[in-house]
């Protein structure tokens, strides 16, 4: 009956398709991704946070957050519908229930649950903050303590991308993972929507800025950037 209400606010038009409620921000981004890489058939619809539609009654039953992204499979385990929050969360649902860019050994699949909680406990929050304090809160903060800390922070975190993919192709090795599309949108929107590059000093990150290139050449990546964008 609760699905009900976000199906109700939210009118699917192909009802047997997984049903994604997002926009298109590094977090939704990287579930679109996940749905064009697997080939899966889903159905978009915009959740517009610059409108506050996140925090719509009906969007709270499937994300208490109201967060984007989220996502209901009508063919979820054992045949039955499942709501889903939490992008790092859908990524790893996604790629088990396709088998794909997910290890399939424990100490593989180890590595991945690292780099995932790695992406959501430290680059997307900090990443975000640095962003909302360079790009929006100019005018509203005069104080740089909060500016200089994040900026730091994301350099920091930035140089442990670089080393570590000095020593591999991707972010789990040798292969594209689901890890790559939770870690790329992040990487990219420093410096294509916050406009960053030369503040962070973009350029001195030679390795992350290769395997950037790499992620964000994929066709798949292209078509996800438009995947519930506002109107």
């Amino acid at each position: 009956m609760h699905l009900q209400l976000v199906k109700e606010r939210w009118p699917a038009q192909y009802p047997r398709r997984i049903q994604l409620y997002s926009m298109n921000t590094p977090n939704g981004i990287k579930v679109a991704l996940a749905l064009e890489e697997m080939h899966l058939a889903y159905e978009p619809h915009t959740v517009d946070i610059t409108q506050g539609e996140q925090r719509d009654d009906a969007f709270r039953i499937i994300n208490p957050n109201s967060k984007i992204p989220a996502l209901i499979d009508p063919k979820g385990p054992d045949g039955h519908a499942i709501s889903l929050m939490e992008s790092c969360a859908i990524l790893r649902y996604l790629a088990e229930k396709t088998g794909e860019f997910i290890p399939l050994d424990k100490a593989g699949k180890s590595a991945c649950d690292q780099w995932l909680f790695f992406q959501a406990g430290h680059i997307g929050p900090m990443f975000g903050q640095f962003g909302h304090f360079y790009k929006y809160a100019q005018d509203e903060c005069q104080d740089p303590y909060p500016l200089e800390r994040y900026r730091t922070e994301t350099q920091r975190l930035l140089q442990v991308l670089d080393k570590h993919l000095q020593r591999h192709d991707y972010m789990l090795g040798e292969s594209y993972s689901i890890v790559d599309m939770a870690i790329a949108p992040w990487v990219d929107c420093l410096e294509q929507f916050y406009g960053a590059g030369k503040t962070l000093e973009l350029d001195q990150f030679v390795r992350t800025n290769e395997w950037l290139s790499h992620c964000t050449s994929r066709a798949a990546y292209g078509r996800a950037k438009g995947v519930c964008a506002p109107h």
